[in-house]
């Protein structure tokens, strides 16, 4: 079992799911999570060609976010689409890279994503509030590489 299988079990992948579909219901934002060992590119690039490969760059607003973890580099970068850097301020995503952060050192690997996940919802809520007829245009559902 590689170390991204052992990172967490199903039931805290749904979990995270459930925080996903939480944290998307203020928002028209979308919000995805991808876990894989490791990665011979610099992380934020990586995350940059994960975010494409998973057409998250395909939605109507460009608010996509995507929440990158290389279990084995013990990185992770929080990507978010062109539509998102045109609204926020410089520090946008710190309050959410620090929380995720303060869990991974405890090695709290899935609440560090959960709370994580909630925290982009309510920064993306700011910005990008639902509105009546928003669809969710992205699965939810963690993927792995």
């Amino acid at each position: 079992m590689s170390r991204v299988e052992k990172l967490l079990s199903n039931n805290e992948e749904q979990e995270i799911v459930q925080a996903i579909l939480e944290a998307e219901k203020n928002t028209s934002g979308e919000i995805r999570v991808h876990i894989e060992s490791h990665t011979r590119l610099e992380h934020f690039n990586r995350a940059r060609e994960v975010f494409h490969l998973l057409k998250m760059d395909n939605t109507k607003d460009e608010n996509g976010v995507l929440i990158y973890v290389a279990v084995n580099d013990r990185k992770f970068v929080i990507y978010g689409d062109k539509g998102i850097d045109k609204v926020i301020p410089d520090n946008f995503w710190d309050t959410t890279r620090d929380t995720i952060q303060a869990h991974f050192k405890n090695g709290n690997f899935k609440q560090g994503i959960i709370e994580g996940v909630l925290s982009t919802g309510k920064q993306l809520e700011k910005h990008f509030p639902w509105n009546h007829g928003d669809t969710n245009e992205l699965s939810d559902e963690v993927s792995k590489g």
